[in-house]
């Protein structure tokens, strides 16, 4: 349990967010298969990314790590068959990308996580593997973990997804990179793309037409060294808890501005947030930045179906700056949220509604009607990181103590959250 108190006065200073945890993951799986050695800076250690390192070890690669800086010895020859079962905790990333790589080859891979992943649906991922030539065997007619996978020769497909998820594109074009033959992937709308950015500067040729991504297989990829941006997920906290906290100025520093991933600008600037973008440039292929952040009288805004991919972890985060913001705002099609740590959408109604804020659920989003008065009490996260550090910053303009249950959850993607918040609230 965190106890959370409201502040007088504003955040102030400069912040630097951990790395980004998409980009941590994607860039130990390509060094893994890489030719050579690949160093990792500025890399995220938390639950989740240590999740994709510990199962990469399991399957033979040599991986060292100092604090945040990592070096892979790669090569697709090191893989061989896992003497035991690869456990991805909670991590989606993990188990969904580390899919695409174990249909590759010859040998069984099983996978398993903790009893929320176990809940999480497979089948998107796993059954377009099978089309591909692998043997899958999962629990619940094919869609949850634990799962085993035996690969080897597969055959490049064309793809057309239903629902844009990275998680999906990613594992596919991972398979189709050591697939005979081209593969490619169609998708709705244009998901965060870190992967594709990334096989780039791993030496592969990747072929892109509006949604579409093409991966021919057999190429292979070469060691580099990869530096981190800041995590923009996480940082999306500190922009709430600046614009909704009176007073408050904050800059937010080497931030990644990847466009797939920056949705919640958009939405937080047509709700009147005043945030800059100072020191624009780019990074080991990623767009990168500080961000300049002041206190904003927000007022509230519907999100377009179409903006949904490129800010699906803001959500919970979001829904506090509609909760401080005038009118009613409104969130549709978000069904994926559905689908996350938790069940998100039910997550902020649960949870919101307790501490005073007028939430409605709708079966792909909900409705918030802003302006109530905040109120402490006791609150759940659901062992759901983003929802704990939601709460955490909607405490932050309560009247009264924030109590929240299994706060511990931050440490799958920000082990040192309620410590960073709490420097910049010292006096506040």
């Amino acid at each position: 349990m965190k106890k959370i108190t409201a502040v007088k006065k504003g955040l102030k200073g400069q912040v630097t967010v951990p790395g980004d945890k998409s980009i941590s993951h994607r860039a130990l799986i390509l060094g893994a298969l890489a030719e050579g050695i690949t160093e990792i800076e500025n890399f995220l250690v938390a639950q989740d990314t240590l999740a994709t390192l510990n199962c990469l070890k399991k399957y033979g690669v040599r991986i060292e790590r100092k604090d945040a800086f990592v070096r892979i010895f790669g090569s697709d020859q090191n893989f061989s068959e896992p003497q035991d079962v690869l456990d991805a905790q909670n991590s989606g990333t993990t188990i969904r990308l580390l899919s695409g790589v174990a249909a590759t080859f010859p040998f069984v891979s099983v996978f398993t996580g903790d009893a929320s992943l176990r809940r999480r649906p497979m089948k998107r991922v796993l059954e377009p593997l099978t089309q591909m030539g692998a043997m899958v065997l999962a629990r619940g007619q094919g869609d949850y973990a634990p799962f085993a996978i035996k690969g080897g020769k597969l055959r490049g497909q064309d793809f057309i997804l239903k629902k844009a998820s990275a998680q999906v594109k990613s594992a596919l074009l991972l398979a189709g990179l050591r697939a005979e033959g081209n593969t490619s992937v169609t998708e709705p709308q244009l998901s965060r793309d870190h992967t594709e950015r990334m096989l780039v500067g791993f030496g592969a040729k990747i072929k892109r037409e509006g949604l579409r991504v093409e991966i021919s297989g057999g190429q292979k990829l070469l060691g580099q060294k990869v530096v981190v941006p800041g995590d923009f997920s996480t940082a999306s906290f500190f922009i709430v808890a600046a614009l909704v906290v009176p007073d408050s100025h904050l800059i937010i520093k080497n931030v990644g501005l990847n466009p797939t991933r920056t949705g919640l600008l958009t939405v937080l600037k047509e709700m009147g947030a005043n945030i800059q973008i100072l020191n624009f440039h780019e990074n080991s292929g990623e767009p990168v930045g500080d961000l300049e952040v002041k206190y904003s009288p927000l007022k509230a805004v519907e999100v377009p179906p179409e903006i949904v991919p490129a800010m699906i972890d803001e959500f919970p985060i979001l829904a506090v700056a509609m909760a401080l913001a005038y009118g009613k705002s409104q969130v549709r099609g978000a069904e994926e949220l559905r689908v996350k740590e938790s069940d998100r959408i039910k997550s902020i109604v649960s949870e919101f509604s307790k501490m005073g804020v007028a939430v409605k659920e709708l079966p792909d989003g909900f409705i918030i009607s802003g302006g109530n008065k905040i109120l402490g009490t006791t609150v759940d996260s659901h062992h759901d990181h983003r929802i704990a550090m939601s709460l955490a910053v909607l405490g932050l303009t309560a009247a009264g103590t924030t109590e929240i249950l299994n706060a511990e959850a931050v440490a799958i993607s920000y082990p040192e959250f309620f410590q960073q918040l709490s420097k910049l609230t010292e006096g506040a």
